[in-house]
C-alpha cells in the first residue's frame, strides 16, 4: 500500500510539471515594439506690462531660440508623432498678438502659429497642435533648428492694468511617441 501511495503521489507530481509547462518562443522579442512617449518643456516667456510701455512700435519683444533638438537623429528616425501645447496668458491692459515661427537651418519658415488675445481679463488661452498621422507633417518638426517668438502689442504704451504683476505669459511644451524597436 505504502508503495502504491509512492507512486501515485510520483505520478502526478510528474503530470503537474508537465501539464503546466509549455515551448518556450523567444523569437516573439523579435516583434516586440517599444514606443514610449516623452514629454518635455519647450519654453516660458513672461514680458511686464512695464516693459511693454517702454518699448515704442508694435514689436515689444523678438527672441530666436535654437532647437536643434528636433534635428537629432535619435528623435527624427524614431519619431511617430507628436503634440505641441502652448498656453498664453494675458492679464495687462493691451490686446497682444504673438507669432512662433519654426525654422530650418537655412532660416527658412517651415510653419507659423499666431496667437491672438484680447487686453485682460480674459481666460487662459490653450492650443494643441499635432503632427504626425492626425495632424501637421512630422517633417516640420524634424527639420525645425529654431523657433522665431514675436511678440506684439496691438494697443498702447500708456495703459496700466488694475491686476497685479501684469504680464504677458507664454508656455509650451511638447509630447512625442517614439519607436524603439
Amino acid at each position: 500500500m505504502k508503495g502504491v501511495r509512492i507512486l501515485c503521489m510520483a505520478l502526478l507530481g510528474f503530470l503537474m510539471v508537465t501539464s503546466c509547462s509549455e515551448n518556450q518562443d523567444f523569437d516573439q522579442l523579435d516583434n516586440l515594439e517599444i514606443t514610449p512617449d516623452y514629454e518635455t518643456s519647450i519654453f516660458y516667456v513672461k514680458a511686464q506690462e512695464s516693459l511693454i510701455n517702454r518699448v515704442a512700435g508694435l514689436s515689444f519683444f523678438t527672441q530666436d531660440f535654437n532647437f536643434d533638438a528636433f534635428e537629432e537623429p535619435f528623435f527624427t528616425k524614431r519619431v511617430l508623432e507628436g503634440v505641441l501645447t502652448y498656453e498664453l496668458e494675458n492679464t495687462t491692459s493691451k490686446p497682444i498678438e504673438i507669432r512662433l515661427e519654426f525654422l530650418d537651418e537655412g532660416e527658412n519658415i517651415l510653419d507659423t502659429e499666431v496667437f491672438r488675445m484680447d487686453a485682460a481679463p480674459t481666460a487662459i488661452l490653450s492650443r494643441d497642435v499635432a503632427y504626425g498621422a492626425t495632424g501637421k507633417s512630422l517633417d516640420i518638426i524634424k527639420s525645425t533648428s529654431e523657433i522665431r517668438l514675436t511678440a506684439i502689442n496691438l494697443g498702447d504704451n500708456s495703459s496700466e492694468s488694475d491686476l497685479p504683476d501684469p504680464s504677458v505669459v507664454l508656455r509650451s511644451s511638447a509630447k512625442f511617441t517614439l519607436e524603439l524597436q
